[in-house]
């Protein structure tokens, strides 16, 4: 997700939304599985109604086929829209093939935090996605695949301060969090403009998501501030220093000297921001005496990583799931 790179705004303005199978009943004022289809194995697209935001919704869902807790795995800026979603850009869909978990990733939510707006966006229009994710989808989840009632909810870049947010607005519902290389802190002006920047990539205007900056919106989603929230969650929070790491290979961009030039220089620098954010929630956990896993690595910001954080985090996880 490397914003200054033309390649990757060219990519983003060509944006192709995924369609959605068609609607089998008019869901009317009620959110609602419109449609389930099977895509082999475990795996699973689910067309789901949003009553609050007034859209259907694609969902990817990994189902073991017998009663398990769930894994939320939300996307990075683009949502999985344009640059695609984790099962296109990672193995989850094979690491998870014979794990006692629900994996469910929605596809969708480009530059909105996975979080409610304080108003519509001319150019995203109703971003209503806390109340998607904690009240909407899972009820729904629940009574057509088999759930337990534990969840766990994990996000990379954007969403990583999404997941943390979430945790933040819905107390108790999960019982584990994976921070992946996200920046986790609002209030401050360098994090503002971080934020600024990843809405700004796809033409939204941020004061319509937590509103101006004196808005007391932007200081009750801060993670970092908000940190004493989280005890009793499982945490695993990872970022790279932005100095060439373990990806960083001429073999892990298919020969591509152009792209690996664009993850080193632009993904190297975005990494060391989110390293500088990342310190301070840890920080601020170790003041407070809120135990997390915690992995720094040399690295950039980069899909590969990620991929080895879900690896990583999955035993922290399982034992906070019950599995």
């Amino acid at each position: 997700m490397h914003r200054l790179s033309r390649s990757l705004l060219a990519l983003i303005a060509t944006f192709a939304a995924l369609s959605p199978t068609a609607a089998s009943a008019d869901p009317g004022d009620n959110s609602a599985i419109l449609d389930v289809r099977p895509l082999g194995g475990r795996q699973y697209e689910v067309t789901v109604y949003s009553a609050a935001m007034n859209k259907t919704i694609p969902i990817w869902v990994s189902h073991p086929d017998f009663a398990a807790p769930a894994l939320y795995l939300l996307n990075a800026v683009d949502g999985g829209e344009s640059g695609g979603p984790w099962t296109a850009r990672t193995d989850v869909a094979q690491f998870f093939a014979d794990k006692p978990v629900n994996v469910i990733t929605p596809i969708g939510g480009r530059a909105s935090f996975y979080t409610d707006w304080v108003a519509d966006d001319p150019t995203l229009g109703r971003n209503k996605w806390s109340t998607f994710l904690i009240h909407e989808l899972p009820p729904l989840l629940e009574s057509r695949f088999q759930m337990t009632g534990r969840n766990a909810v994990a996000g990379a870049s954007m969403s990583a301060t999404s997941a943390l947010d979430l945790a933040l607005d819905a107390p108790g519902m999960y019982q584990a969090v994976g921070s992946y290389s996200g920046c986790p802190r609002t209030t401050d002006a360098v994090a503002r403009n971080y934020v600024r920047s990843e809405l700004s990539l796809f033409g939204a205007n941020a004061a319509n998501m937590w509103g101006a900056d004196d808005n007391p919106a932007w200081d009750a989603h801060d993670p970092v501030l908000n940190a004493d929230r989280l005890r009793g969650v499982a945490l695993y929070i990872s970022a790279g220093n932005g100095i060439p790491g373990l990806h960083e290979s001429i073999a892990e961009t298919g020969g591509n000297v152009g792209a690996l030039t664009d993850r080193m220089a632009v993904g190297g620098l975005m990494e060391s921001v989110v390293r500088s954010c990342t310190d301070s929630l840890v920080s601020r956990l170790g003041s407070l005496g809120i135990p997390a896993q915690v992995a720094y690595r040399n690295g950039t910001h980069a899909w590969p990583y990620w991929q080895d954080d879900v690896h990583d985090s999955w035993p922290l996880f399982a034992s906070a799931l019950g599995v």
